[in-house]
C-alpha cells in the first residue's frame, strides 16, 4: 500500500539493507588475511507491488523499498578449476625439486670428499706405489685410498636408500592426509546440503569446500566438479574419491607396504571400498613421491651400482694378474654383494703386503702391476656422466618449477583480484552504506515531522 505510513516501511527497509551492507563490509575487512576466505557482496532487490494479479483490485504501490535477497561469493568456477589444476602441477614440481636438491647436495660433486675425488686419490696412491715398490707406507696408502673409494660409494648408496625410505614414509603420510581431507570434504558437502535446505547462509561452508578441494588437488592432482546441491565431487584420474556426502579411501596398492617397506613393485594406487585401481600416474605430491620411488632414485642408484661393480671387477681382474711381496698371486682387492654392489663395496684385504703390485712372480719388488691397475680405472668418465646427467635433470626441473610458478602466480593473482578483500574497496563500500543509511534515517525523520503536522495541526483554527 502507498501512503505516509507505508513510507516508514520503505525508509526502514533502507536502514536494514544498508546496515546489512555495512556488516558484510565489516566481515570482509575482518577476514582480509584469512586463508581461503572469499569476499562477499550483499545482493539487494527492489520491493514493489505484488506480482500476483488481483481480479477486483489494483495495487497503487510505486515502490516499497529494498531487501537483501542473499549474499554472493565473488568467485569464478572456471578460474577456481584452473587454480586447482595449476596448484596440483606446482606441488608435483616443488616437491621433486626439493628432494632432488637434497640428493644433489648429498652427492657432493664436485668436491674434495666425493666419489670422483676418491677415484683420483686411489689412482695417485697406485702411482706412488709404482714409484716406490719397496715402501710399505705406499702399500698401506693404496689400501687406505681403496677404503676411501668404497666408503664414498657406500655413503652415496646409503643416502639414496635413506631418501627412498623417507619417501615411502612420506607417501604413507600423504595418503593418510588425502583420506582425512576427503572425509572432511564429504562432511562439508553434507553441511552445505543441510544449510541450503534450511535457507541458512552457506558462504563459510563453501569457502571450506573450496579450500579442501584445493588441498586434494595439491596432494593428488585430483579434479573437482561442483554439484547441484552446492557440494563438490572429487576424482583422481577419473576414479571417484569423494561423491557428495560419501568419501572413498585412497590406498597404496603396490610399491610400499603398510610398514613403509618396499615390496619390489612400482607404486600404484586404488580407491576403496570399490577397490578400483587408479590408472596411470597421479599428480600432486603423491604423484611426485611415486615418481621418485619408481623412476628417479632407482635410475641413479642403478647407475651407481653399475659403476661400483665395474670398478671392483676391473681392479680385481688386474690385481689377480699381479703378485704380492711374498710372490703369491693377487687375490680380490674388492668384495661386494652382487645384489647391491654400491651399498656393500668393501676392501677385501687388510695386509699391505698382499697388494699385488708386482707383475713378476717370485717376490720381486716390481710395481709394474700397480701402474697397470691405475690405468684400469676407467669408470671415472661413467661416473661423471651419471652425476652430470643427474645435475642436468635437477637444473631442468628447477627451470620447469620456476616457469610453473610464474603461471601459478598469475592464476592466483587473477583469483585474488576477484575473490580477495581490498581494504580500499571495502572502505568505499562502508562509507557509501553509511551515507545511504543516514539518508534513509533522514527520510524517516522527515516523515515523522509530516505525521506530526498531520496529526497535531490539521484542523486547528488560529
Amino acid at each position: 500500500m502507498s501512503g505516509t505510513f507505508a513510507s516508514f516501511n520503505t525508509a526502514l527497509s533502507g536502514l536494514r539493507y544498508q546496515q546489512t551492507v555495512m556488516e558484510m563490509a565489516s566481515t570482509n575487512v575482518a577476514n582480509a588475511t584469512t586463508e581461503g576466505y572469499v569476499r562477499r557482496r550483499v545482493v539487494g532487490e527492489t520491493t514493489g507491488a505484488s506480482a500476483t494479479p488481483a481480479m477486483w483490485s489494483r495495487s497503487d504501490e510505486i515502490g516499497s523499498g529494498v531487501r537483501a535477497t542473499g549474499v554472493d561469493r565473488m568467485v569464478d568456477p572456471l578460474l577456481d578449476g584452473r587454480v586447482r589444476a595449476e596448484h596440483g602441477k606446482q606441488a608435483w614440481l616443488d616437491y621433486q625439486t626439493g628432494v632432488l636438491a637434497r640428493v644433489e647436495t648429498g652427492i657432493a660433486e664436485p668436491s674434495d670428499t666425493g666419489v670422483a675425488a676418491a677415484f683420483s686419490g686411489f689412482r695417485s696412491a697406485l702411482h706412488d706405489l709404482a714409484n716406490a715398490p719397496d715402501s710399505e707406507a705406499a702399500r698401506g696408502q693404496v689400501l687406505g685410498a681403496a677404503e676411501t673409494v668404497s666408503d664414498a660409494i657406500r655413503l652415496q648408496a646409503h643416502q639414496l636408500d635413506e631418501e627412498s625410505a623417507a619417501q615411502r614414509t612420506t607417501l604413507l603420510t600423504t595418503v593418510d592426509e588425502v583420506n582425512q581431507v576427503g572425509s572432511d570434504l564429504a562432511a562439508t558437502n553434507h553441511s552445505i546440503a543441510v544449510a541450503r535446505l534450511s535457507g541458512a547462509d552457506d558462504s563459510t561452508l563453501l569457502d571450506t569446500r573450496d579450500r579442501l578441494a584445493l588441498r586434494l588437488s595439491e596432494l593428488t592432482g585430483a579434479t573437482a566438479t561442483v554439484r547441484s546441491d552446492g557440494g563438490m565431487d572429487v576424482a583422481v584420474n577419473g576414479v571417484p574419491l569423494v561423491q557428495g556426502q560419501s568419501a572413498g579411501q585412497l590406498r597404496i596398492a603396490t610399491g610400499v607396504t603398510a610398514a613403509g617397506g618396499a615390496d619390489g613393485n612400482p607404486v600404484t594406487f586404488a580407491v576403496d571400498p570399490s577397490g578400483t585401481t587408479v590408472a596411470g600416474p597421479i599428480g600432486g605430491r603423491a604423484g611426485a613421491v611415486a615418481d621418485l620411488l619408481d623412476t628417479v632414485l632407482p635410475a641413479y642408484a642403478a647407475g651407481l651400482a653399475t659403476i661400483a661393480q665395474d670398478f671392483a671387477d676391473q681392479l680385481n681382474a688386474q690385481h689377480a694378474t699381479g703378485y704380492d711381496t711374498a710372490g703369491a698371486p693377487g687375490t680380490a682387492l674388492f668384495d661386494y654383494d652382487p645384489a647391491d654392489p654400491a651399498g656393500t663395496l668393501r676392501v677385501a684385504i687388510t695386509d699391505p703386503a698382499k697388494v699385488a703390485a708386482s707383475a713378476l712372480a717370485g717376490g720381486v719388488r716390481d710395481a709394474t702391476n700397480a701402474s697397470t691397475m691405475a690405468d684400469a680405472i676407467t669408470v671415472e668418465d661413467d661416473y661423471q656422466r651419471l652425476v652430470s646427467g643427474f645435475g642436468t635433470s635437477v637444473a631442468s626441473l628447477r627451470r620447469l618449477t620456476a616457469n610453473q610458478q610464474a603461471l601459478t602466480s598469475q592464476v592466483d593473482a587473477s583469483r585474488e583480484q576477484l575473490a580477495g578483500v581490498s581494504l580500499d574497496e571495502e572502505t568505499v563500500n562502508m562509507v557509501a552504506a553509511q551515507r545511504a543509511y543516514e539518508a534513509a534515517a533522514r527520510v524517516m525523520t522527515t516523515l515523522d515531522s509530516v505525521l506530526d503536522t498531520l496529526v497535531n495541526r490539521t484542523g486547528l483554527v488560529r
